[in-house]
């Protein structure tokens, strides 16, 4: 492995070894409180990313409503989300944690063969809906998404794909690319990075082995793209994005791209009943709130609230498709 990946796979060691610790650290400081009175949130990436954004918007509804007195975010990133997972299931019983969840995690869990899975812990709630893009440099000779599949189709190890995890909703989009435009899965160039913000230096960077095209959630890059830093080629959603100048996949006669990433909340697993009615209490309440419906507006994301039987019979079903689509596209 050359010096540059092994230091930076070093880097990503021991940011998730320190963040591990934080977590214990937080959870030790709210044994025997009610959620009420402390709660923790984990984002089970890096600063930056789209599990981070929920965490700390739903800290904000939180605070801003009165909900809950203290709400702390801990970052812990790597493996698609399945790190966090692992200390999740470390908390059984652990009535003042969540964690934010979505498809991302599912992929990893499908493609690491994880001896964990969501059936591990406590659904609470799924929230919402979050849609992916695709985005060039502003000065990448790439104009439209055509223009960039003509040329990844040509010679596919010559144009680096940069997402999220491995088996992560990016990697898929990019593998139903690959497909639609008839390109081996097996010759695609995926390069994952641990969260939004790492993705984004690396699209930014014109150092060698950088990638010049990246797939993520919107709001990964809406600031470089409000700024003119990023151009949005397409967006993988039912309808244009607000405000956002860039076709759907649909307009774009590639309608088999289709993936929607969602966003949810889970505590660990063994915690009573009572614990459980209280956490979706909060996060009905943290839904309800205005902070929360800002957020939803600004981060361009669509409601899809769901709790209970409906949210645990999700997570089944949802798992067996992610299952599915990644032995489909080639990547588990």
């Amino acid at each position: 492995m050359p010096r540059r990946q092994v230091i930076a796979a070093l880097g990503i060691v021991l940011v998730a070894a320190l963040a591990v610790t934080a977590f214990a650290d937080a959870a030790r400081s709210g044994e025997g409180q009610a959620a009420r009175s402390n709660l923790t949130l984990i984002a089970p990436a890096a600063a930056g990313g789209g599990w981070d954004l929920v965490a700390r918007e739903a800290q904000q509804a939180m605070r801003t409503g009165n909900i809950v007195n203290t709400v702390q975010v801990v970052n812990i990133p790597g493996a698609a989300g399945t790190i966090g997972l692992n200390q999740l299931a470390g908390l059984a019983g652990e009535e003042t944690t969540m964690m934010v969840t979505g498809t991302v995690m599912l992929g990893g869990i499908s493609q690491s063969g994880s001896a964990l899975s969501l059936q591990d812990t406590t659904p609470i709630a799924r929230l919402a809906e979050d849609f992916e893009v695709v985005a060039v440099p502003a000065e990448s000779p790439f104009r439209t998404l055509d223009d960039m599949l003509t040329a990844w189709a040509a010679n596919p190890a010559a144009l680096p794909i940069g997402g999220g995890s491995a088996g992560g909703i990016d990697h898929m989009v990019a593998a139903q690319l690959a497909q639609a435009r008839d390109i081996p899965v097996e010759r695609m160039v995926y390069t994952p990075h641990p969260g939004g913000g790492e993705l984004t230096l690396s699209l930014l960077s014109t150092a060698a082995g950088t990638v010049g095209v990246g797939i993520s959630g919107y709001n990964d890059f809406r600031d470089l793209v409000e700024s003119g830093q990023l151009r949005v080629l397409a967006v993988v959603a039912p309808e244009r994005l607000q405000g956002v100048d860039a076709p759907t996949m649909d307009e774009l006669g590639m309608p088999e791209v289709d993936l929607v990433n969602w966003r949810g909340l889970v505590a660990p697993a063994g915690i009573t009943p009572e614990a459980r009615t209280e956490l979706e209490q909060i996060a009905r309440e943290m839904v309800g709130t205005e902070s929360w419906g800002e957020a939803v507006t600004r981060n361009r994301w669509v409601r899809s609230e769901t709790y209970g039987e409906d949210y645990d019979r999700y997570l089944v079903s949802e798992q067996a498709r992610i299952d599915d689509l990644l032995k489909e596209l080639g990547l588990a």
